[in-house]
């Protein structure tokens, strides 16, 4: 994790150097005068060297500060701090979702293969995969928030409960997409553990086939699906810019939307930095769920 978060941090720090020509100027537009943009060059430290600039950067990053944002005259770390919780409950509560529902549809798929039942499932993981998340949303909101409005179409609530409710339609639009990929993986881990020899010598032990298949075969399968998992954990992270921008949730992804709009690039910046952090942090924590469901990990 250290040297991806090394070089994100790089990555980070050039985002301002690679806009075309100078960044001042793509900031403040066409009709800059030469006294603001010369105050917004020294502003943004853009007259020292590039080695200077990125030292500077680097130890105002080990204090926390990001520097402030050109739109709402905030500091940037205060900015994400005050927008963080919202996306890092929405991914949270999808992921959740998502595993919900892929859970039983796999062992079911999986238990009735080749049926009509196994059939009708695949066929409808499909649809939402193929899917954009974007159109579901859209999709969702129309029927669920203005036809039966059973869902609000806008806020996060105050309190946690308030949140689930408020927060159902868009964590559902990104718990389908999810949910179709785990269901499409584990099922196929489930069909392959079945006829595994532990399986067949847990059968023969006399043990109930409900604790046969939540301990010897969907624990095994798991693992294979647990790889998947981060990497849509990691699609969470960084697909809420869409589906933030779709509900209007103020959320960092909504944010970073407004701020590509808006030119505000220290906050593009570093929510960029912000997200690759928390990517990391998600793969990470797989590699510590490994070792819980497979000792041979740590070894």
């Amino acid at each position: 994790m250290i040297p991806v978060v090394i070089g994100i941090t790089i990555l980070t720090f050039l985002i301002i150097h690679l806009i075309p020509g100078n960044p001042a100027q793509v900031i403040l537009g066409i009709k800059a005068t030469p006294d603001s943009l010369a105050a917004m060059t020294k502003r943004m430290g853009l007259d020292k060297p590039l080695w200077v600039q990125f030292w500077i950067f680097l130890k105002n990053l080990a204090s926390g500060n990001l520097g402030e944002s050109l739109v709402y005259r905030v500091p940037i770390m205060e900015l994400i701090t005050r927008r963080l919780p919202v996306t890092l409950f929405l991914s949270g509560y999808a992921a959740v979702l998502a595993i919900v529902m892929a859970v039983p549809l796999s062992l079911l798929a999986a238990l009735k293969r080749d049926t009509l039942v196994d059939t009708i499932i695949r066929a409808i993981m499909m649809f939402f995969l193929s899917t954009p998340s974007f159109w579901i949303g859209i999709i969702l909101l129309i029927l669920l928030g203005i036809k039966l409005p059973v869902f609000p179409i806008g806020g996060v609530g105050k309190n946690f409960t308030e949140r689930l409710y408020y927060l159902f339609l868009p964590a559902l639009t990104m718990a389908l997409n999810m949910a179709a990929v785990l269901t499409r993986n584990l099922r196929d881990g489930i069909i392959t553990t079945l006829s595994a020899e532990h399986v067949a010598f847990a059968r023969a032990k006399g043990l109930r086939e409900g604790l046969v298949l939540i301990k010897h075969v969907l624990r095994n399968s798991m693992l294979s699906t647990l790889t998947v998992l981060g990497v849509e954990m990691s699609w969470l992270v960084g697909g809420s810019v869409i589906v933030e921008s779709v509900f209007a949730l103020p959320g960092v992804g909504w944010t970073m939307v407004q701020a590509i709009m808006g030119r505000d690039y220290p906050v593009v910046q570093g929510l960029t930095l912000t997200y690759g952090i928390l990517v990391s942090i998600v793969y990470l924590t797989i590699d510590g769920i490994y070792m819980l469901l497979d000792p041979r990990v740590s070894m």
